[in-house]
């Protein structure tokens, strides 16, 4: 078994930090094209069935989901970000809650169980197997899960606190003023990934490493599509689609590697008696 690094308590005091809260509370929609086709893909099979929402942070995909259906329950484990949801969305059914530990709520029920903004890279892999074994357990036979993952073979993966250092430009104005960004923001960002650097690791289909996100903030888990999907399959899932975060192109079963920062899989709970 691999060794089991402190993931939570580095990405938690990120998640608690006032850059994440800043980020958090941004008015946005889709993260990227690929989860606005994924979404498009779930949401005429899914329309007013209940839904899961996990990683609700404060709030972004409640008007994504209620759009689908609203019958709607929304969880997290970082309880300032629920607190900020709620405060938000009143009268939803908001919950402080590990994706790790749902067993307040009923098994085979939601007709989509949803993940988004990469959150389930950000606990030990071990950790992940059994988020995605909750999640097939409270979904109904024949609904569908979706959630994001870090690509490793993606540009994210390769991001080191260099890419902070101030662009050249011709425009003296420009340049100055990336200057002055880089200084705000490079003695934090580096002190992070020399901090956290002692935490990678590689292993056969899935990395852990520092990424760039929050000034280097936060560890996750960069995984590969073939490891994605013998770890779905592993669990019982049938894999309906895969979407790519640059383009929002679907990506097919033959594909074995991918250039896309990030990827949404839709996966289905197969029927009883399938």
């Amino acid at each position: 078994m691999n060794i089991q690094l402190p993931l939570d308590q580095i990405n938690q005091r990120t998640w608690n930090s006032r850059d994440a809260l800043r980020e958090f509370t941004t008015e946005k929609m889709w993260t990227d094209p690929g989860e606005a086709s994924a979404f498009d893909w779930v949401t005429d099979e899914c329309r007013g069935q209940p839904l899961l929402d996990i990683g609700i942070g404060a709030g972004r995909t409640i008007p994504l989901m209620m759009h689908i259906s609203s019958d709607y329950t929304g969880i997290d484990y970082t309880e300032v970000l629920v607190e900020k949801a709620r405060g938000r969305f009143p009268g939803l059914d908001l919950r402080h809650m590990d994706a790790r530990d749902m067993s307040k709520l009923p098994s085979d029920h939601f007709g989509l169980t949803a993940f988004s903004w990469n959150g389930i890279d950000c606990v030990n892999y071990e950790d992940r197997e059994q988020i995605l074994k909750e999640m097939y357990r409270v979904t109904k036979p024949g609904g569908l899960v979706l959630f994001s993952s870090h690509n490793r073979e993606g540009p994210g993966f390769q991001e080191s606190v260099w890419k902070l250092l101030p662009r050249f430009s011709p425009n003296p104005l420009r340049f100055g003023w990336r200057t002055l960004r880089s200084m705000r923001v490079l003695p934090l960002a580096s002190y992070n990934y020399l901090r956290h650097a002692k935490f990678h690791r590689d292993y056969e289909g899935y990395s852990i490493k520092t990424a760039a996100a929050h000034m280097f903030g936060i560890v996750i888990v960069y995984t590969t599509l073939p490891e994605q999907r013998r770890q779905l399959t592993s669990i019982g899932f049938e894999i309906d689609a895969v979407f790519g975060s640059c383009d929002g192109e679907r990506i097919y079963a033959e594909t074995q590697s991918s250039d896309a920062w990030w990827f949404h899989f839709i996966a289905r709970k197969p029927a009883h008696g399938a």
